[in-house]
């Protein structure tokens, strides 16, 4: 039996269904609650089968889901590889060959456990529903019961109106803090990294799925998000052609004068 406060969460998401508006915003503050965690996050399918952030119930969250996509991997983009859900109660007991690069970066992280929930239908995958916390310790079974049960109705939520935009995307929910979207110019994927890999794929001549990787690896390089790098490649501060220009992750070499 689902607990009383995951019940109001459903209420919530049934209601949006019917009127075709809302939020997944607007359910922060009782998913949080009625799971006992601090953070939640929903990243849907791409084309290229990553898991993309669409929505982060705050800023700490929104960095572990970033960090997730920018290495691609992590109990995340498992539980959207494998189908099932990936509990993880402390990360840093997490054997180090699970998630190498992962693991390294872990200690520095606000979050320190993750429970990840796939979201779809039959052998077809739709996202993941994670949950964080900022200290370590396992969920409770009827907790684990309600976030597969928020999954499922989650997946029902973004096929029904085709996504987890809608009104009220950017707003403040409270009891979490800001709730952030990944970006707000578009509800299923990260705008502006779509946009940066499209120009990273002329500059280096790379189909998309090649240039996607390229950001992935000059962000993990350079420790920064995907996003920012993103962000910089569209408003033209940075070309990756000009520090991997030769396509295999060197730099270019520079001509000697005659």
């Amino acid at each position: 039996m689902i607990g009383e406060r995951m019940a109001q969460v459903l209420t919530l998401l049934q209601s949006q269904l019917r009127e075709g508006s809302g939020s997944i915003a607007d359910i922060s503050d009782l998913g949080v609650r009625a799971l006992d965690v601090d953070g939640l996050t929903v990243s849907l399918t791409a084309e290229d089968g990553s898991a993309e952030p669409v929505w982060c119930s705050d800023e700490a969250a929104r960095r572990f889901e970033d960090l997730q996509f920018t290495l691609g991997q992590g109990p995340g983009p498992e539980a959207l590889r494998g189908g099932v859900r990936v509990l993880v109660p402390d990360l840093a007991q997490v054997w180090r060959q699970r998630w190498p690069e992962l693991s390294r970066e872990a200690p520095g992280l606000a979050t320190r456990a993750v429970f990840c929930f796939p979201m779809g239908i039959r052998a077809v995958p739709v996202g993941v529903l994670t949950a964080l916390r900022r200290t370590p310790g396992p969920l409770t079974d009827e907790q684990v019961e309600d976030a597969q049960v928020l999954a499922h109705a989650l997946t029902a939520r973004a096929l029904g109106s085709g996504g987890l935009g809608g009104k009220g995307m950017g707003g403040g929910v409270s009891g979490v803090g800001t709730a952030v979207p990944v970006d707000s110019r578009q509800a299923l994927h990260h705008a502006v990294i779509h946009q940066a890999t499209g120009m990273v794929s002329v500059q280096l001549d790379l189909s998309l799925p090649q240039a996607l990787l390229r950001l992935r690896a000059h962000a993990f390089g350079t420790g920064r998000s995907i996003t920012d790098i993103s962000r910089d490649v569209v408003e033209r501060r940075l070309r990756l052609d000009d520090t991997y220009g030769n396509g295999n992750g060197t730099p270019m070499p520079v001509p000697e004068k005659d």
